[in-house]
Formats: structure tokens, C-alpha cells, sequence
């Protein structure tokens, strides 16, 4: 009988280790590389969280894919491969990718002229072309900032027609064209407005026809009508403030060329793949949509026409990152490795970008320089100290201004002990609390204040010793806005 044991352990022993070793190197080193993706995106696991979709494309075939978290946390539907998500401005490749295929369709030029198929916009003196709208160089203003400033929430319902006229509104540039880069989602905008009165189509259809039906992107579309329904569509969230769970944030602008574009990580791998194949456009339209853009200056930009070129770990990607409402995108390629990470969030504070590296460190790390650790003093960005005033000080900037290109009044006064918007005044009358900027502006220099949350600094002229008469207003490079002082300020 001890004998008999002894051989049947014996023989349990032996299968165990050829079971082991019955399992591929090669298939044990992607349990372990899967299971540190998972690790990535373990806080989404979390009961009652929205998350992302991740899919990882390696030579032409999704690698791994999963859903982490919930594509609606009312009706308690997982993330899947084949969930919906508004992918933001990863969108703009699609655009870009729209002109130049009307390019060889011999419709238009990059180099046109954008006033020729936008007569109403502003003539500056200055030529902006197709091509700087590509590249973001057209010195135009951004038109989401301008909506934000005027108090137009991303919840409301906006159309093209609005974003044209708040555009053509605009009395001057940031920059002459070609001469500076600034990340202008008007542009993109603009592009989409183009195509369609080009090609006789909307931006919608003709990407329909010319991209996503030839490469099988069934699931993929540009929403430009809010009461449209899509099928297998994750909604949208946010943290709450200081409190657990999420709230709903999705928006109802029907703009597109900037955003709009709604897809699936399972569809996107057709889109990635045709950087490879050239299947839609050809090697002609791989070579020329992946151009980094230049400045007049001959400085070669690190953004080509709705991607962003970059070395990463001594690795060259293309990739393109996307936020609008609660939710975020990237879309991660590393070209000479002929692998991908498309990363499509719900939840506003998911930063994909971060995820979607991380997950290329697992797979590539070995090929990849060490990671660089800056110093802390280096990643801290310097802020101005504010400087404290007196109510006394502060009236001087109270009152009403008056912003022609906004179409907006703002009031401002003095709330425990800051200055702030306390009302804004557009042709329909005062707008609702729930849009004015939060947090008051603090003093960080003579006659400047600034509201850091918004990246937004305001400068006030005045006389050496009497109220401010107006000021200009900068959001983040958004230049030049002036805001006049109205009767009644200083009150």
C-alpha cells in the first residue's frame, strides 16, 4: 500500500509538472502582462463606478481587450469592448483625415485660403489657411473658451449656427498666421463647416461614406444632433464634490470637426490599423497626415494634422488624447512596433493618457529607455503670490463691463472680501448663477487678477487715481479681449 501511495503521488507529481510545462513561456508571460493591466485600472472595479474600455492592437489584431466598471450606472450595464463613448477631440484626426480626402478628391487645397469657403469670417489683413487650421497656427480663438466666457454651458444645446456667429464675432487673432502654435478647437470646427459646403454633405455623412463604412466601422459616427440615440453607448460622469458617488455629464452641443465622433475600442482598431495599410487614403495620405506642422519661423511642430508626435522612452509615437463632457479618450500608437493602446474613459477624472502609457510600459518597457524622475521643484509650477487688498482698493474695479465679441456684461463685485462675477448679462437678459466662474479673482499684481482654476487673468486700465475704465481679459493665451466699463459701474 505505501508503495502503491508512494507511485501515485509520484504520478500526480509528474502530471502536475507536465501540466506546467505544457503551458507555453510565451502564454505565461501574457497572463502576467494582462494581469498587470488589470492592476492599471483596478480602482474602476469598484462597485457603482463608471471606467474605460482598454484594447491593446499588436500586428493587426486586438491582443486584449475589456471593459472595467460601468457603461451606466443607473441601469448597473458593464463596459465592454463594444460600449459607445464620446472620444473628444481624438476626434480631430477624423476631421483632418475628411480635407485631405477631399484634397484628392481634387475639391479643395490645403492651402486655400479658409475665407473662400467661409466668406463671413473676419478679414484680418492676413491669410489663414486650410492648412493652419490643421495644424492649430490660424491664431483664431478658441470657440469653446469664447462659450464658456459668455456663460453657454456644455449642457445646453448649441449648434453650428451659434458657434459661426460667436466666431465671426471675434475683432482680432492671437497671433498672425504660421507665426505661433496654439491648440484652437476652432479650427477644427471650421473644417467641418468646409467639408460640408464642399462636398454637399455633413461632416457626418461624408465620414460615414469615406471612412468608417469602407474600413467596417459599424459602430462609429459624428453626433451632430442630441436627441439622436446610439446603440451600446456609455453615458458620461463626474466625482462628486466632497461627496461619494458620480453625477451625469454629458453634453448636448451638435458641433462636430473638433469633437463629436462616438466609438468603440473594438472599432477602433480598423482606424488604427489603417496607418499600416492605407486602405482608406492610400501611403500618399499616411505620409501627409502623420506631417508635423511648421511655423513660418521653419520650427517643425510636435503636432501634425489632429496628432500629436512625440518621443516617448526613446520610442516615436503618433497618438491623440480626448476630453468632453465625463469623457475622455487616448488613442496611443507606437508606429515602428506596430502596436496600439486605444483607452476610451466615462468618468471624468479617468486620464487615459496616463493609463494608456502605463500600459505600454508593460508590454514595451524592455525596449524602452528608464523612466526619467524630475524634480519636484521641477514639476511645480510657479503661481504669483496674491497680494491682499482693501475693500477700498477693490471698488475700483466694481461695476459693469461690456464685451462686444462676447455679446456678455459682466458685474463685478466684491464677495467676503475678493472681487468676483457676480452677474452676467447677455441679449436675453441675466444668465443663472450655475454659469458665472467660480471662486473670486485674486490680486497678483498691479491692476491684475487672476482666477487660476479657469487659466483665466484679467488686466485693467485705469487712471492713476480714478476707477478702471475696462480691462483685458486673457484665458490661457485667449488674447486681446477687451471688456468696456458700462454706466452704473462702480456702484
Amino acid at each position: 500500500m505505501g508503495v502503491l501511495r508512494r507511485v501515485g503521488i509520484g504520478l500526480v507529481v509528474a502530471a502536475l509538472v507536465l501540466a506546467t510545462c505544457s503551458v507555453p513561456p510565451a502564454s505565461r508571460a501574457q497572463d502576467k502582462a494582462t494581469a498587470a493591466v488589470d492592476e492599471v485600472f483596478a480602482d474602476f472595479t469598484k462597485a457603482g463606478s463608471p471606467g474605460c474600455a482598454v484594447a491593446i492592437y499588436r500586428n493587426g489584431r486586438v491582443s486584449y481587450s475589456r471593459g472595467y466598471g460601468l457603461a451606466n450606472i443607473e441601469e448597473d450595464v458593464p463596459i465592454t469592448a463594444e460600449s459607445v463613448f464620446d472620444i473628444g477631440s481624438t476626434s480631430k484626426q477624423f476631421t483632418a483625415a475628411s480635407i485631405l480626402l477631399l484634397e484628392k478628391q481634387g475639391k479643395l487645397s490645403v492651402n486655400d485660403d479658409v475665407r473662400k469657403y467661409i466668406p463671413e469670417l473676419p478679414d484680418y489683413g492676413l491669410k489663414i489657411s486650410i492648412l493652419h487650421l490643421l495644424n492649430h497656427t490660424s491664431g483664431l480663438r478658441d470657440y469653446l473658451t469664447l462659450m464658456d466666457l459668455a456663460g453657454i454651458n456644455t449642457d445646453s444645446v448649441t449648434t453650428d449656427e451659434d458657434a459661426l456667429q460667436i466666431i465671426t464675432r471675434q475683432k482680432a487673432l492671437n497671433f498672425a498666421p504660421g507665426s505661433d502654435w496654439l491648440y484652437s478647437n476652432t479650427g477644427f470646427f471650421l473644417l467641418s463647416i468646409i467639408v460640408k459646403r464642399v462636398s454637399g454633405k455633413t461632416l457626418r455623412e461624408f465620414a460615414a461614406e469615406n471612412i468608417f463604412t469602407p474600413l467596417g466601422m459599424s459602430h462609429t459616427q459624428y453626433r451632430d444632433d442630441h436627441t439622436a440615440l446610439i446603440p451600446d453607448r456609455a453615458m458620461a460622469y463626474d466625482p462628486k464634490e466632497k461627496k461619494d458617488g458620480f453625477k451625469l455629464d454629458v453634453s448636448y452641443f451638435e458641433q462636430t470637426g473638433d469633437g463629436a465622433v462616438h466609438t468603440s475600442v473594438e472599432d477602433m482598431i480598423k482606424w488604427d490599423e489603417n496607418f499600416y495599410s492605407g486602405q482608406v487614403g492610400g501611403r500618399d495620405f499616411l505620409a501627409e497626415i502623420q506631417e508635423p506642422g511648421k511655423l513660418n519661423s521653419g520650427k517643425v511642430l510636435d503636432y501634425a494634422k489632429g496628432l500629436r508626435i512625440a518621443d516617448y522612452r526613446g520610442l516615436y509615437t503618433v497618438s491623440h488624447g480626448g476630453s468632453w463632457g465625463g469623457y475622455r479618450a487616448e488613442l496611443l500608437r507606437f508606429q515602428e512596433q506596430h502596436f496600439s493602446v486605444a483607452c476610451l474613459c466615462n468618468r471624468g477624472d479617468a486620464n487615459p493618457t496616463r493609463r494608456a502609457h502605463q500600459v505600454a510600459d508593460i508590454y514595451l518597457g524592455s525596449m524602452m529607455k528608464p523612466k526619467e524622475e524630475k524634480k519636484a521643484a521641477e514639476r511645480e509650477t510657479a503661481e504669483k503670490k496674491e497680494i491682499p487688498l482693501s475693500a477700498e482698493q477693490l471698488r475700483a474695479y466694481t461695476g459693469d463691463y461690456w464685451s462686444g465679441e462676447l455679446g456678455v456684461t459682466y458685474r463685478l463685485g466684491i464677495v467676503d472680501g475678493k472681487l468676483k462675477v457676480t452677474d452676467m448679462v447677455n441679449g436675453g437678459g441675466f444668465l443663472e448663477a450655475s454659469t458665472l466662474p467660480a471662486g473670486g479673482f485674486a490680486a497678483t499684481g498691479p491692476d491684475e487678477f487672476s482666477l487660476t482654476k479657469m487659466g483665466i487673468t484679467i488686466h485693467f486700465v485705469r487712471d492713476a487715481t480714478g476707477p478702471a475704465t475696462g480691462f483685458k481679459l486673457d484665458a490661457g493665451r485667449t488674447l486681446g479681449m477687451i471688456f468696456t466699463r458700462r454706466d452704473g459701474a462702480g456702484k
